[in-house]
């Protein structure tokens, strides 16, 4: 059983029958926790936060996880801008909006509203805007 309580400037944890006092600090999406045995780091990573970040040079929209496409903002020829959103897919029972990593125009959209789709999917092609 675990449990925590927080208490001051850190938390008492207990865990295996031992108690343990930690301080944790936040930066961003790494947690820093020091305790009298060590300290170590936990990366909690947004994958809607960051959709299409790892595709971005190659124009790429990637699914951050399964679910549903629920609609486009977009079609085949449209003009978009960094930050515009482009889809909306249902996952976790929620809404999340997909939006643009890059300056470009729609290529392709590769599914429909109502496709379901797996981690990694991609939804759209976008190619580089003409200078």
């Amino acid at each position: 059983m675990l449990s925590f309580t927080a208490a001051g400037q850190g938390i008492d944890l207990q865990f295996a029958g031992q108690r343990h006092r930690v301080n944790v600090y936040r930066k961003g999406e790494v947690a820093h926790i020091h305790t009298a045995q060590g300290a170590t780091q936990i990366v909690a990573i947004d994958l809607l936060l960051h959709a299409g970040e790892t595709h971005a040079e190659v124009g790429r929209l990637t699914a951050p996880m399964p679910g549903k496409v629920v609609s486009f903002a977009v079609k085949a020829g449209d003009s978009v801008t960094k930050g515009q959103p482009l889809a909306v897919m249902d996952a976790m029972k929620m809404e999340h909006t997909i939006a643009a990593p890059i300056d470009g125009v729609v290529a392709e959209l590769l599914y429909a509203p109502g496709d379901q789709v797996v981690e990694g999917a991609e939804l759209l092609r976008l190619t580089t805007a003409p200078a």
